[in-house]
């Protein structure tokens, strides 16, 4: 049973899976809702912090080396696109409209490119980090109600089944 937590943990700190991958994964291997809405909300939680105060330093050191700088200039322009669309949306509602960002499962708007678009917004770090939590708990209501409605449409595949087995 370990492992399955340690999985749902490690998927929810992945960029781009997060979070929204985490949660179906876990709730198809037999993680309990509650146990799995708090092992993947901290687990997207844990890189917040790491994002906030190092990632726009590497990204804007590694843009112009050979072999990493386009991909460091694509997040970087990432980024700054999420930074911008959020200020243009929110006026003085960042706050609001950064939680919304998180909170809304879409591909691209987790709590990863949240928390670089509010570090390149120079948001404050303790308003920031709020903003991407209750985001990031948002979109954990959203996926775990998907993904029970999900889990109890597929709990009968032999897949699923084979999947939730080999973890045990």
């Amino acid at each position: 049973m370990f492992m399955k937590y340690a999985m749902a943990f490690i998927i929810s700190m992945v960029p781009l899976i997060e979070l929204r991958g985490a949660l179906p994964f876990a709730l198809l291997v037999g993680i309990p809702v509650i146990p799995a809405y708090i092992v993947c909300i901290v687990g997207n939680m844990v890189p917040v912090p790491i994002i906030f105060f190092f990632a726009r330093r590497v990204l804007e050191w590694g843009a112009d080396k050979k072999f990493i700088g386009k991909f460091f200039s694509w997040c970087l322009k990432k980024g700054h696109k999420g930074g911008e669309k959020l200020q243009a949306k929110a006026g003085r509602g960042l706050f609001l409209a950064l939680l919304l960002f998180v909170g809304i499962p879409l591909p691209g708007t987790g709590a990863w490119t949240g928390t670089l678009a509010a570090s390149l917004l120079d948001m404050d770090f303790k308003t920031s980090v709020i903003a991407v939590m209750l985001g990031v708990l948002l979109a954990g209501i959203i996926m775990g109600i998907l993904s029970m409605c999900g889990v109890s449409l597929l709990s009968e595949s032999e897949f699923i089944k084979n999947l939730a087995n080999s973890f045990n």
